[in-house]
């Protein structure tokens, strides 16, 4: 039998791009141990809390009803109807459900809104550190990334706005923005997202927002945070990524929704048909009974996380060594230990001496390396139990 010799381009392994992508290191933490008993596990971004009732026996009923058939691509008129109305009241001015785009979760949203409008070489700028699919997104595309990092000033995560202006230049096609951001819990302040539209305005720059923690918001003025959609027009190049994920306690649901200029919505449809093809018609039904009965549940949240961060941030600045910035949003607290610079290795010492399960910030770019994410959308006890852990580690190895 004559042995066949395949050419190098036909080996049996995905393209050059894809292999150069970095693997989860959450991820890589998470199962350094996974599956024993004892670990107190603040790594991963979501509530330990379940899905409230109203949204699991509405999608009970769907299900009950038969509604397990294929749905628009764009998802039901009845829940994007309902996420216009939702985001008129939350941003003072008018959306329309041609806008809205029901997708299969939020980073799904983001896929699809990036594959809507890069093209291979396209430049475009990122704020970091950042949750490593909004950066990572692009590059599978083929575009360029160019990082604008976060700087811990006075206690809080500030953006040097002139930075990110110097960043967006004419060559650039896109600004990706999350805020309230994962990790750092950063939001932009008022007063930024003027100046940044109105640059992006000049060059025509598209910007798309990830908004997914914009609920979760402990601003003086609560309820939302600062957001480039509330002072847009309609025709800007501005692209809204939303999940029904963390303000609404649903992140194994995996629904979110795009919001976008209307001429879009055909070739999101197209998209999404080449992606998903729809969003469960009764995964639907629950996040439309989320978007009209959910406000008292999401301000409950929000006050309850607001309650923990004042409390696990206090704790954290109270150790010596420790610099742990106040977030503005989100549900993380982003804190270093000095003399620690290789968050990975002291992520993994945790597990091991003090049975602590933290994120190490490397996994959100190299400007998150030296830090450590803790998610505080957890049990009072359980972060108690987690402090005293990391006070008692902090003690035995003190220098």
């Amino acid at each position: 039998m004559t042995e066949r010799s395949e050419p190098a381009d036909r080996a049996l392994i995905a393209r050059a791009r894809i292999r150069a992508l970095p693997g989860s290191k959450v991820r890589e933490v998470a199962n350094e141990l996974f599956g024993q008993e004892g670990i107190l596990r603040f790594w991963f971004g979501e509530s330990d809390q379940c899905t409230p009732d109203y949204i699991r026996d509405a999608a009970i009923a769907a299900l009950g009803a038969g509604r397990t058939f294929y749905t628009h691509n764009q998802g039901i008129a009845e829940l994007r109807a309902a996420i216009a109305g939702y985001l008129a009241r939350l941003h003072g001015r008018v959306f329309d459900a041609a806008e809205i785009s029901v997708t299969s979760s939020g980073v799904s949203a983001l896929m699809i809104a990036m594959q809507s409008i890069l093209d291979p070489g396209d430049r475009v700028v990122v704020v970091t550190p950042v949750w490593p699919n909004v950066a990572e997104i692009p590059r599978i595309l083929g575009a360029d990334v160019v990082r604008v990092g976060l700087k811990p000033v006075a206690g809080e995560w500030r953006l040097d706005t002139q930075e990110l202006i110097d960043a967006i230049t004419p060559q650039t096609r896109l600004l990706l923005v999350n805020s309230p951001g994962n990790p750092t819990g950063w939001a932009l302040s008022t007063e930024d997202r003027v100046e940044i539209l109105a640059h992006c305005r000049r060059l025509g720059v598209w910007v798309i927002t990830d908004d997914v923690y914009e609920r979760l918001y402990f601003g003086a003025d609560g309820g939302s945070a600062p957001s480039l959609l509330q002072i847009a027009d309609r025709e800007d190049r501005i692209i809204g990524a939303n999940s029904f994920s963390k303000a609404w306690l649903m992140t194994g649901w995996r629904l979110g929704w795009i919001v976008a200029p209307a001429a879009m919505g055909a070739d999101f449809s197209k998209l999404i048909e080449y992606n998903t093809s729809c969003t469960p018609d009764f995964v639907q039904a629950g996040g439309l009974a989320a978007i009209e009965h959910g406000e008292p549940h999401v301000e409950r949240l929000r006050l309850d996380l607001l309650s923990k961060r004042d409390r696990v941030i206090a704790a954290l600045q109270a150790m010596p060594g420790i610099e742990a910035p106040v977030p503005k949003g989100g549900m993380y607290a982003f804190f270093r230990i000095a003399g620690h610079g290789d968050s990975m290795a002291l992520a993994k010492r945790l597990i091991v001496e003090a049975r602590l399960g933290l994120a190490p910030g490397a996994a959100f770019g190299p400007e998150g390396e030296g830090w450590l994410r803790w998610c505080f959308a957890a049990q009072s006890a359980a972060l108690e139990e987690g402090m005293q852990r990391l006070q008692a580690w902090m003690r035995a190895n003190a220098r």
